[in-house]
């Protein structure tokens, strides 16, 4: 499977792109979710299989459902 077609990695990109639309940077998103600036930093780079509880902080530190985070993966 090609990178770009990575599940963890089509999901970085849309953790970074929906956190650019809030104009967010990485460590204040850290912050709204409860976690580590550098945790953040390497799900957008697609490097971290998130659990469902920090998938579920993201969702809310962005300020959306887990739906919308999850729409066009």
């Amino acid at each position: 499977m090609a990178a770009r077609d990575d599940i963890l990695v089509r999901f970085g990109k849309r953790v970074r792109e929906l956190r650019l639309e809030t104009g967010l940077s990485q460590e204040a998103f850290a912050e709204k979710c409860d976690l580590d600036r550098t945790y953040i930093g390497s799900i957008e780079r697609g490097e971290r299989n998130l659990s469902l509880r920090n998938i579920e902080a993201v969702a809310r530190g962005l300020g959306i459902s887990l739906a919308e985070l999850m729409r066009g993966l």
